[in-house]
């Protein structure tokens, strides 16, 4: 018999294998992980896809053996396969691409052990444990031998031994500045690369940083850094978690909602709920409602957040909520061994479960998949837009078609396509109006300062409106939370002698000041430089910080405040646990003022919270990106829905320095469908989704690549000739937006069609192409970042 087996990694191909005799042949079925050999004896890890009795071979052609089973039952579902095909025809690759980009770490890899077990497998004891390559240096006699003992329960198959290094994780107990000499490198280094990563376990820290074990003894002893069990942080800092709503009854607008997805459910036919629902209108409530009858009929439930902390939120309120029922977490960063046991956990699992995590959660197997939820679907956190591009939505609704389950997606700001897709009777639309119990919506204010040019040079970057309306606040004794979706102290810093900012050398764009940790930084490569220090063009040491971040703007309210500001941003929340230490103790109002970026948009719930002021507006209007006015709109109108969501009434100001927008007068109102009318009308005008299928092409090349320019004409030819053919409309090759990112030349093309197909032919007539892949050709279908 042969086996035809999708490798985990390069080159990603479907390779037909000769089936080992001592198995038997029923033991061979799709989804069960195998080792096989590759090259000069190297063995891999890949999944069977099907057997055959016999396969026509060219003459003097032989099939290898598969090497062995790295299990005894099939790890990966049918559900999974099945996925994995949908994806690789969608993405033109290869089945084994999908699942080495998706599947844990640990899965992907032929580490295991036999171990043969003397008498009782139920009562095992010492026996022979065999290394994969012992097995097969093995004469055929004695794999027969352990192949019979592994199916009669006499061997069983262990996976790798615990790694202490790798199970104990590094991670930071304080913030920048930190206490260690300048001339200590070694711990500096440690401190730095935790700070970027958040933690890392011990053994990762001896691979990045060899020879830092002397520091990081320094480090544990000085109290700046500890060890955690890995295990451990899978609920870390959910205790801090400001305490959840009291319970309550559901409202009219919520019941009915409820009442008609679990009708959709009920139905066993594949079906997709809108959840279109205000700011605090109580749409958790209904996801847990509806969870909670779908597990009492047997069938699981996932629940996707947009971000890891807001993932934390929804498991915390789950499981206090549903007490009885099992409640998983699952999201990227999880160590890899952690992400292992919980699919192998998962795979075993026979009974319904709640599994709450990030988008990667949608390839787990869950047993009896019933109901997705994507809550704040329009959150581009939701599209995978490196390695495996995919839409998280698109997954979802494949998974629930194949077990005749509901997708639910819920949002106060939904996106454009989905809005489009309720209007053309392609999805059904459950409404929220009103917030729960009854508080209204804060007025929203604009707050005119003009063009940049006009403002006085010495002006700072909150307006007196709003630094008047922040003082009314803090001697009122309430809260305010102030948005700038800038992070850093200053956003450039320029040299005052040779009248140029300083840019990252690989990427070309302006490195950001960061105070705390007193060094520049490129937040796209994670190049960084220590400040101060010379500039690289005229050795001057004379530096002006031009713009405001988060830090700077935290730091400046301090005097207006009496007191430290609370800041929440990637930076100050690096450190795990750190952002629910930040909202605990805004919570216990230990500050009347939090600063952030747009994380501060997304699903917290402040009672205490009576005035927004968004610092800059404007920010996310002129980019490059034809979603630039609804992310702006679905930004500030999620911002705005943080205030007056307690006992007294809430404000609302965002400074402008271009009033008369289109998008203003909308995000004034809170009128999303006014805003979808507008927009919907710009984009039919300009031929942009949902009036047509988009993709991106993205095309670079080392800055150092004397034939760069040459392959890019050549690849532009060869692709307008192919989108020539297939009827789809091209805009390109362009400079994109960062043209040099990590040292490569960056370059984009737009490919437009009726359909996905052509757009993929264009593609694939440039992946045949040998000198066009040289450019590192990749492909996103609908993207959402075009920069």
């Amino acid at each position: 018999m042969f086996a035809h087996i999708a490798l985990f990694s390069p080159p990603y191909t479907t390779l037909t294998y000769e089936l080992p005799p001592c198995f038997p042949a029923a033991f061979w079925q799709p989804g069960l992980r195998v080792a096989v050999p590759l090259g000069r004896g190297a063995l891999r890890a890949g999944v069977l896809l099907g057997t055959e009795t016999a396969v026509a071979l060219p003459p003097g052609v032989t099939c290898k053996r598969l090497a062995w089973p790295l299990e005894t039952t099939p790890l990966l579902s049918g559900d999974l396969l099945a996925l994995a095909r949908d994806l690789a025809s969608r993405q033109g690759l290869g089945v084994g691409s999908v699942l080495g980009h998706v599947l844990p770490q640990g899965l992907r890899l032929t580490r295991i052990r036999l171990r043969e077990l003397g008498g009782e497998a139920a009562a095992p004891r010492e026996g022979r444990t065999w290394s994969l390559h012992d097995i097969c240096a093995a004469p055929e006699a004695e794999q027969a031998r352990l192949a019979e003992a592994l199916l009669n329960g006499r061997a069983r198959l262990l996976p790798p031994g615990t790694d202490a290094a790798e199970e104990e994780r590094c991670r930071l107990l304080t913030d920048p500045p930190w206490p260690v000499r300048p001339s200590a490198a070694r711990q500096i280094a440690i401190l730095d690369l935790l700070h970027e990563r958040g933690s890392v376990s011990r053994r990762q820290l001896a691979r990045d940083l060899p020879g830092s074990a002397a520091a990081l003894r320094a480090l544990l002893t000085a109290g700046l850094v500890e060890l955690v069990q890995a295990a451990d942080e899978d609920r870390e800092g959910e205790e801090l978690l400001p305490p959840p709503p009291a319970p309550f009854a559901l409202n009219a607008a919520q019941q009915a909602a409820l009442s008609d997805m679990t009708g959709a459910l009920d139905a066993a036919q594949p079906a997709t709920r809108l959840l279109y629902g205000v700011t605090g209108s109580g749409k958790t409530a209904v996801y847990l409602e509806l969870a909670r009858h779908c597990l009492a009929h047997g069938r699981s439930v996932l629940l996707l957040a947009p971000e890891v902390a807001l993932a934390h939120k929804l498991r915390r309120d789950a499981a206090q909520v549903l007490p009885h029922v099992p409640v998983y977490l699952y999201h990227g960063y999880q160590t890899p061994r952690r992400r292992e046991e919980l699919f192998r956990a998962l795979a075993r699992h026979d009974g319904p479960c709640l599994v709450v995590g990030t988008r990667s959660a949608l390839f787990l197997p869950l047993p009896d998949l019933g109901c997705v939820i994507l809550d704040e679907e329009h959150d581009t956190s939701f599209k995978q837009d490196e390695g495996l591009p995919y839409q998280a939505k698109e997954v979802a609704w494949f998974r629930v078609g194949l077990r005749k389950g509901l997708l639910v997606l819920g949002s106060a700001t939904p996106d454009i396509k989905t809005f489009y897709a309720v209007e053309q009777g392609k999805l059904a639309m459950l409404s929220l109006p009103q917030r729960v119990g009854g508080r209204p919506l804060p007025p929203v204010e604009l707050v005119d300062i003009g063009p940049l040019s006009c403002r006085p040079q010495d002006s700072g970057l909150l307006a007196p409106q709003s630094e008047a309306a922040l003082r009314e606040v803090v001697a009122r004794g309430e809260q305010a939370v102030v948005l700038l979706n800038r992070r850093g102290y200053a956003p450039l810093m320029f040299c005052q002698d040779c009248k140029s900012t300083l840019k990252c050398p690989h990427c070309q764009i302006g490195l950001a000041y960061h105070k705390g940790r007193e060094k520049l930084v490129c937040h796209y490569c994670g190049f960084s430089l220590p400040f101060p220090s010379p500039c690289p063009s005229c050795k001057s040491m004379s530096f002006l910080p031009l713009g405001e971040g988060t830090e700077k703007l935290a730091e400046s309210l301090s005097v207006l405040a009496g007191g430290p500001v609370l800041r929440l941003d990637r930076d100050s929340t690096r450190r795990p646990g750190h952002m629910e230490e930040i909202l605990a103790a805004f919570a216990r109002r230990e500050s009347p003022l939090l600063v952030g970026t747009q994380m501060l948009s997304k699903g917290h719930h402040f009672p205490g919270v009576t005035l927004v002021v968004v610092a800059d507006g404007d920010l996310g209007l002129n980019l490059p990106d034809y979603r630039a006015a609804e992310r702006t709109f679905q930004l500030l109108v999620q911002s705005a829905g943080r205030a007056g969501r307690g006992e007294m009434p809430g404000r609302v100001l965002i400074q402008t320095g271009d009033a008369a927008h289109y998008c203003w007068q909308y995000v004034r109102e809170g009128d999303y469908e006014g805003f979808y009318a507008e927009e919907l009308a710009r984009r039919r005008k300009y031929a942009y989704p949902p009036f047509v299928r988009l993709a991106l092409v993205r095309l670079s090349f080392a800055v150092d690549d004397g034939r760069g320019q040459e392959r890019l004409g050549a690849a532009g030819k060869l692709l307008r000739e192919a989108a020539g053919r297939e009827g789809v409309r091209l805009l390109g090759p362009a400079p994109a937006p960062l043209a040099v990112l990590r040292g490569r030349r960056r370059f984009h093309c737009l490919l437009k069609g009726a359909d996905w197909r052509g757009i993929r032919q264009v593609f694939a007539a440039l992946v045949r192409d040998k000198e066009a892949v040289h450019l590192r050709p990749f492909l996103d279908l609908d993207p959402v970042n075009m920069l």
